[in-house]
């Protein structure tokens, strides 16, 4: 739950390790001021996004002074993970997948939050709103806006390829 939750909300296995052990480790140190009033799994899920912010400073640190780019050294037998499909087919899926991930990235940090906590983790509104002490309707709001700027991103993105793929067959 942790290691998926962490990739989810960071959308990166770096450092994947690193941050599952840093959760921990405050789980650790803070487990006797735990009041048993929540989960603690919900507590868990509080430590997580807490580690995952942590990090989004760390990247936003390191974009200000590095320039990344884009690693295109991995052959095609580590973006294709399932052989017994159609490669067509498997490319498609991972760039959909790829595209989610990437419109996720562009939400606020709360919209991306709220979005994974209750589609991936699949956690109530109240947890949710608990593990980040905020209100339940505030929960629902940030998790509609999140939904509709996602949708709508997905949507241009699918536009501009069909454009795209349009103009190379012209």
């Amino acid at each position: 739950m942790v290691f998926r939750t962490l990739v989810r909300l960071t959308g990166s296995r770096e450092h994947l390790d690193d941050l599952a052990q840093e959760v921990f480790l405050r789980l650790y140190r803070a487990l006797p001021s735990f009041r048993g009033e929540a989960l603690i799994t919900t507590y868990l899920y509080r430590i997580a996004v807490n580690v995952a912010q942590d990090e989004w400073k760390r990247r936003r640190r390191d974009r200000e002074t590095h320039i990344s780019l884009s690693d295109e050294t991995s052959g095609w037998e580590d973006r294709l993970a399932h052989p017994d499909r159609n490669a067509e087919e498997q490319l498609e899926e991972r760039e959909f997948q790829q595209s989610v991930e990437e419109q996720l990235l562009r939400l606020s940090q709360i919209e991306r939050t709220i979005l994974v906590l209750y589609h991936q983790e699949e956690r109530t509104y109240e947890q949710i709103a608990y593990a980040l002490g905020m209100p339940i309707g505030t929960i629902r709001t940030h998790l509609h806006r999140g939904r509709k700027k996602l949708r709508e991103a997905l949507q241009q993105r699918q536009t501009q390829e069909r454009r795209a793929t349009c103009a190379t067959n012209l």
